[in-house]
């Protein structure tokens, strides 16, 4: 279970937290509340945002996914800060933004099959975070710490989907 600063008592959050703009944001507009597996609840979340701009030009889907992963920095900072926890499993603005980013290898207007074959391979490499995204998700502090691991899942899963277009 996670806990605060001391070590001591769990770190609860409560659904009014959603009023203060930066956890709203933080932990996805309540996704990251879910009792069980909020980075997935998360990643819904991401694949939402994706798909709003998936008809789209893809440099508009890319300004998107830097513009969501920057400003990320420092909403995932600012809200881990306030909670006193680094990376609390509620903050899940991270895999939104890996998961916009994972979906920037679809073809444009991209469908059902390719929403699920990002999804599955953006929560694969989030969850088994192989070399080089565990040494970097345990070495790095900071809103920066939380969001890089889930850029670079995403930049795997592109990378596989970016595979599965070149051979289909």
């Amino acid at each position: 279970m996670t806990t605060s600063r001391d070590g001591r008592r769990p770190v609860e959050i409560p659904i009014a937290a959603l009023t203060d703009p930066v956890h709203c944001l933080a932990l996805g507009f309540g996704a990251g509340l879910a009792p069980v597996a909020p980075g997935t609840f998360g990643s819904i979340v991401g694949l939402a945002f994706a798909a709003l701009w998936s008809t789209q030009a893809w440099t508009v889907s890319a300004v998107a996914a830097l513009a969501m992963t920057g400003v990320g920095i420092w909403i995932c900072g600012a809200s881990a800060r306030r909670l006193g926890v680094h990376d609390h499993p509620a903050i899940v603005w991270d895999e939104i933004a890996g998961m916009c980013i994972t979906m920037l290898a679809a073809p444009p207007g991209w469908g059902w099959r390719w929403a699920l074959a990002g999804f599955a391979l953006f929560r694969l490499f989030d969850i088994v975070k192989p070399w080089p995204i565990r040494e970097i998700d345990h070495g790095m502090r900071g809103g920066a710490g939380i969001m890089l691991d889930d850029v670079l899942a995403g930049i795997l899963a592109a990378s596989v989907l970016l595979l599965i277009r070149y051979i289909t």
